[in-house]
C-alpha cells in the first residue's frame, strides 16, 4: 500500500533518486531514464483515454496504465531475482499475454495493411500514436538500463508488445481508415 503524506522529500536535491532497496542512483542514471520515458508513456496514455472517453479502449488503456506503474517498480527494484513478492512488484508472463490477446482480437476486425500509415486519423488515434512512439523510446531506454543493470527480461517484452498493441489500438480507433503514406507524395 503506497502512502504519501508529503510530497518533497528533498532526498533528491543532490541529483540522486531512491531505489526500492534503498540505494540511491544518479537521476541520470540509464535505469532513472528508463523509469521516466515510462512515465512519461503512462501520462500521454492518460490523454488518450481522455480522448477515448467512455469505451472499452479507454478500459484497455486504463488497464494499461496501471501495468505501466508495475512496470515502473520492476524498473526500480535492482537484483536479479526477478520472482514476483510482496515486496518485488514485478512484470509477469500474464501482463503480456493479455496485450498479444487484445492485439491478436483488434486485428481480427482489421484489413490487412497495404502501405505504412501516417500517425492521426482521429484525435483519439492520433494521441495513441504519441504514446506508441514514446514507449518505442521508453524500450530503448530500458535496454540500454539492462546494459550495466539486471533488468527484468519479461519487462522488456512487455514495452516491446506494448508498442505492437498501441499501434493496433491506433488502427481500431480509426476503424482500419487510417491515413496513408504515399511514398514520394511531395517532390
Amino acid at each position: 500500500m503506497v502512502k504519501l503524506n508529503k510530497i518533497y522529500t528533498r532526498t533528491g536535491d543532490d541529483g540522486t533518486s531512491g531505489l526500492v532497496d534503498g540505494s540511491r542512483v544518479s537521476k541520470h542514471a540509464p535505469r532513472m531514464v528508463a523509469i521516466g520515458d515510462v512515465d512519461e508513456l503512462n501520462s500521454a496514455l492518460g490523454l488518450a483515454v481522455i480522448a477515448l472517453g467512455d469505451s472499452v479502449f479507454a478500459a484497455d488503456l486504463l488497464r494499461v496504465q496501471n501495468d505501466l506503474f508495475d512496470l515502473g517498480a520492476d524498473i526500480a527494484t535492482p537484483g536479479d531475482d526477478f520472482t514476483p513478492s510482496e515486496m518485488s512488484l514485478r512484470i509477469v508472463s500474464s501482463q503480456v499475454d493479455w496485450l498479444e490477446a487484445r492485439i491478436d482480437a483488434m486485428n481480427d476486425a482489421l484489413p490487412p495493411l497495404t502501405s505504412f500509415i501516417l500517425p492521426g486519423g482521429s484525435p483519439a488515434a492520433a494521441a495513441v500514436h504519441l504514446a506508441r512512439a514514446i514507449a518505442r523510446r521508453a524500450e530503448r531506454s530500458l535496454v540500454a538500463a539492462s546494459v550495466d543493470a539486471s533488468i527484468n527480461p519479461a519487462a522488456r517484452i512487455y514495452i516491446n508488445r506494448l508498442s505492437d498493441f498501441l499501434f493496433v489500438l491506433a488502427r481500431r480507433i480509426n476503424d482500419g481508415n487510417d491515413p496513408l503514406w504515399v511514398p514520394g507524395a511531395s517532390r
